[in-house]
């Protein structure tokens, strides 16, 4: 079998980028470990950049996310019982965000993918990665009891942070640049309707807060818990209780309350990698960088990964621009550092940290009250929330 582009891992970006190169033209094989069903099990984000909602449209995926799509032009910070809207779209010149659920997202992914006939094989755990920085690099698995091999030009790991494409690179090749958190957020996802229009990040004595939603009908909630907490400690009674006490008395009062669809905790970290790129495999989304939640970017960082090499591959493949691959890694790691600071820094604003001391904890109030009261200082957290620019290809 023989194909350009190999795609490891058939989550958003791996789906999104073979959907970009079948409708250019750019043959592409996609595979995945785990089943459809596992894949689209993943509760993960729901908050779409500007940017990641128009590559979709390009990828011609963007009907259903158009139609059912929640555009917010604006966001709430709260602390304790004073709130500040941030105007995203007043601020950044028209900028908008879009509530479109990442299960939804891949959901539609894959349903083009189908309707394309372009090849995807899921179920296939032992995947191997060849000869990655020779002329000619190949993949091997196992399907239905026979061994594949599949020849290709270049290959895409888009399989996160556990994949085999990072662990195919040799240990010393990669930098990796770590900040571990000492909490996590423990997530609550209801058949409910949303507490309020926009999405309000809440910072609390007792611990941050983050109210979301999925639809109409569908919210998502957050709560700062310790490492130590367990998923089974936390019945739907104790959670909707603690997320009141962290919201603003008339928020909280207008709290509509539920049995669980799904809770989990997730700890939060930040993480990158450099090079993103090891001979002709190319590391994208979790495989290279991990974000804490807070400032919304992970899938929207993978989605800006894609945009980079896609238009990379587009012009290898169609003026043979060869020489555009080394540059794949610096263009995505300008952006992604950019984001990993704005991450960093909003769960520092927003969370209570064990062990701080009186000192940190007047310095972070002052700069919560600095933050939402200047209109440079609005424009800085608007600007980044909505998504900075894609550096282009050229």
């Amino acid at each position: 079998m023989k194909t350009g582009v190999a795609i490891i891992g058939a989550g958003p970006s791996g789906l999104l980028l073979g959907q970009l190169l079948h409708n250019a033209g750019i043959p592409n094989v996609i595979i995945e470990r785990q089943t459809p069903e596992y894949v689209l099990g993943r509760i993960r984000a729901g908050v779409l950049e500007q940017g990641m909602v128009n590559l979709l449209r390009e990828a011609g995926v963007a009907e259903r996310l158009d139609r059912e799509g929640q555009i917010h032009e604006g966001v709430e910070l709260a602390f304790g019982e004073r709130r500040v809207r941030v105007d995203l779209k007043a601020l950044t010149g028209g900028d908008t965000v879009m509530v479109y659920g990442q299960t939804e997202v891949t959901r539609d992914l894959m349903d083009a993918r189908k309707a394309s006939a372009a090849p995807i094989f899921y179920g296939v755990p032992d995947v191997q990665l060849h000869d990655l920085k020779g002329e000619a690099p190949w993949v091997s698995f196992t399907l239905n009891g026979e061994t594949v091999r599949l020849d290709c030009d270049h290959i895409a790991g888009c399989d996160g942070f556990h994949g085999v494409s990072r662990r195919s690179i040799p240990a010393g090749a990669l930098t990796e640049f770590e900040r571990i958190y000492p909490f996590g957020w423990l997530g609550l996802l209801s058949d409910t309707p949303p507490v309020a229009e926009e999405l309000i990040y809440a910072s609390h004595e007792r611990g941050f807060a983050l109210c979301s939603m999925r639809s109409a009908t569908r919210s998502r909630y957050y709560l700062q818990v310790g490492l130590e907490e367990k998923v089974e400690d936390w019945s739907d009674q104790r959670f909707w209780d603690e997320l009141r006490r962290r919201l603003p008395e008339d928020i909280a009062a207008r709290l509509i309350t539920g049995p669980s669809l799904e809770k989990s905790i997730a700890p939060l970290r930040s993480s990158v990698v450099e090079p993103m790129q090891y001979g002709h495999l190319f590391l994208v989304g979790d495989a290279a960088h991990i974000v804490p939640p807070t400032g919304a970017k992970g899938l929207n960082l993978a989605a800006s990964d894609v945009s980079t090499l896609y238009r990379i591959l587009l012009k290898v493949y169609r003026e043979g621009r060869v020489d555009l691959l080394e540059r794949y890694s610096p263009i995505c790691l300008r952006r992604i550092w950019k984001a990993e600071r704005f991450s960093w820094w909003m769960t520092g604003l927003l969370h209570r940290f064990p062990d701080t001391d009186a000192f940190a904890r007047r310095i972070q109030a002052s700069e919560q009250d600095y933050f939402t009261s200047t209109p440079a200082a609005l424009t800085t957290i608007a600007e980044n929330y909505v998504g900075l620019p894609y550096e282009a290809v050229q």
